[in-house]
């Protein structure tokens, strides 16, 4: 027997008996280790949870044809029972195992997978019956991607399509890095499997193609101008009202406070930056007055608005969105290492990225903004 899988086995005996809870493997994405590969796709079939990399987040996983294992997602991460889950595949023929799509449906989603999949977006189609109630919390809709990570879809393809959400604790900032999957699911989870920083930093953009038009439900990097130029036409829902059916949210991220670290966020919007960036100090030496451990959150270019009795963190260039929206979570959860009470946030223009960067902001701040007009 190998020594890889000797290893393997090993771990199995140890997950099967109780005796480990939680295995971390270390997965090279540019040079995928198939036996431990194998080893996790094993742990999916037998209906537990693998915790793994994608390009947008880490994703928590389970046989998205298991009810019982799906439940676990649940469970494990302390998530509200009717907010769905997106279903993860590997190619374009798994949508077809998943979904029961009509004619309009399946020319939106082929049109879609050409151009942005694999990729940070989720489709919202009419769900296949084999799917399970708990995955979509008793919606007749799924929603579907195919996650542009080798080691996300490898997983997929040697057991099939995957159940998962974020791999964080409910309303926790989503984990952008292994280390913040380990902090919140290490002994509630069978596998976290390390495959490096994910490269987007926020959810997938979730579209729902079961109308006339097509609407965004969640930002993300695939944007709505981007869409429209591939369907035609795309609208946007207002991410700050709840939308629902019959009280149920449509996707995830829309009805909760999301993303948030144990201090409190406070946005801070307006035209004008430096008087923007002016109220925040004001309103954080008042904060550090009362005793509060205040933290900043801005960009490059207001780094120097602030003195040196905050946490001041960088999300990186004004100029780059991408890059702003990637540090977002990562510097969320930092504040939280740094013991911070409240979070002063500045605000971004709603355009682009920014429009998926102020969303997970927003709920972050449970919705908190101070307009400085």
């Amino acid at each position: 027997m190998r020594p890889e899988d000797l290893e393997t086995n090993m771990l199995r005996q140890q997950i099967l008996s109780g005796d480990l809870k939680t295995v971390v493997l270390d997965i090279d994405p540019d040079n995928i280790d198939v036996a431990r590969m194998k080893f996790c796709a094993d742990v999916i079939s037998r209906g537990g949870l693998v915790c793994f990399p994608t390009e947008t987040v880490y994703g928590l996983g389970a046989d998205a044809f298991n009810e019982a294992a799906v439940e676990n997602i649940f469970a494990a991460k302390g998530r509200p029972s009717d907010n769905p889950l997106i279903v993860h595949i590997c190619d374009t023929d798994m949508t077809e195992q998943v979904a029961s799509l009509n004619d309009a449906q399946r020319a939106a989603v082929q049109k879609l997978g050409e151009a942005f999949w694999p990729g940070p977006l989720t489709v919202i189609v009419n769900k296949s019956p084999a799917i399970p109630a708990a995955v979509t919390c008793g919606l007749d809709t799924v929603g579907v991607r195919m996650p542009d990570h080798p080691v996300a879809r490898e997983l997929i393809r040697l057991s099939r399509p995957i159940a998962a959400p974020s791999a964080n604790l409910s309303g926790r900032p989503s984990p952008s890095r292994a280390r913040h999957v380990q902090e919140d699911l290490c002994g509630r989870v069978d596998v976290i499997i390390s495959g490096g920083d994910a490269r987007v930093g926020v959810e997938s953009t979730v579209l729902d193609v079961t109308g006339e038009v097509p609407v965004i439900l969640r930002p993300g990097a695939v944007t709505r101008e981007e869409i429209a130029e591939v369907l035609g036409a795309c609208d946007e829902a207002d991410w700050k009202k709840p939308a629902d059916v019959d009280g149920k949210p449509r996707s995830p991220g829309m009805k909760y406070r999301h993303y948030s670290p144990k201090a409190e966020v406070v946005i801070y919007d307006g035209s004008d930056p430096a008087e923007r960036r002016a109220a925040m100090a004001r309103d954080g030496n008042e904060y550090a007055a009362r005793g509060l451990n205040v933290g900043i959150l801005t960009t490059d270019e207001g780094l120097e608005a602030f003195g040196d009795g905050f946490a001041v963190l960088t999300l990186g260039s004004s100029r780059n969105l991408p890059e702003l929206t990637h540090s977002l979570f990562a510097r969320l959860r930092e504040f939280d290492e740094r013991k911070t009470d409240v979070v002063l946030a500045e605000a971004i223009p709603e355009e682009g990225m920014g429009d998926a960067f102020m969303n997970r902001l927003y709920r972050a701040a449970g919705g908190t903004v101070v307009d400085i007009r």
